[in-house]
């Protein structure tokens, strides 16, 4: 008889456990739902706006720095080669990755004018959340964009953007090989060539 009321008590104890991790999750993916909601409406009202092009761009950075783990996507970019890079260099670095970031974005908005955004569904991807978008811009076909949101449940931060499938931060961390396998692998002619890439507007 105790040997049952055991295994009733540890049954009652494992499922209650898993009913509250399931809850708990669910409210992370809400979470970063309703983050990439508003987000994204932040965003599409600065596209749509109509703020001059150097207005757009201060607003655009602001949204970026307070939605987006930057300086985390630009260490991912640069790969094993942030370790070895000196104190100075990871600074300059992080400065031009937040330059290069914000110059390609709004070298872009005069492109995306009428776009809409809505959310579609949420999931929990281990400690992280995707937030599944649809992009709609005129004469253009929707776009399924994914969000990785980090921390969804306390401090939301979006870690990486995939429009169809493509990274944002694996594309970056790849061009950026690439340019280094060219340059000797020179952290300094890549932070050169990102200034370079941000004077000339993207």
């Amino acid at each position: 008889m105790l040997n049952r009321r055991h295994c009733l008590t540890a049954a009652l104890v494992l499922t209650g456990s898993t009913l509250m991790a399931r809850h708990a999750r669910a409210q992370s993916v809400e979470k970063a739902s309703a983050f990439v909601q508003q987000t994204g409406d932040k965003l599409v009202a600065i596209v749509n706006g109509a703020l001059a092009v150097a207005d757009k761009r201060r607003a655009l950075a602001q949204i970026l720095e307070a939605a987006v783990d930057v300086d985390g996507i630009a260490r991912f970019s640069l790969g094993r080669f942030w370790r070895t890079a000196s104190a100075d260099q990871q600074k300059r670095y992080l400065a031009a990755f937040h330059d290069v970031l914000v110059t390609n974005i709004s070298s872009r908005l005069g492109e995306y004018k009428g776009v809409k955004l809505s959310v579609q569904r949420g999931r929990q991807q281990d400690d992280q959340a995707v937030v599944t978008t649809i992009v709609e811009r005129p004469n253009n076909p929707p776009t399924t964009v994914d969000w990785v949101i980090d921390q969804p449940a306390a401090a939301p931060k979006i870690i990486d953007v995939v429009a169809e499938g493509t990274s944002l931060r694996l594309t970056q961390r790849q061009d950026y090989a690439s340019y280094r396998s060219r340059n000797n692998n020179d952290v300094d002619a890549l932070i050169a060539a990102m200034i370079q890439q941000t004077a000339k507007g993207g």
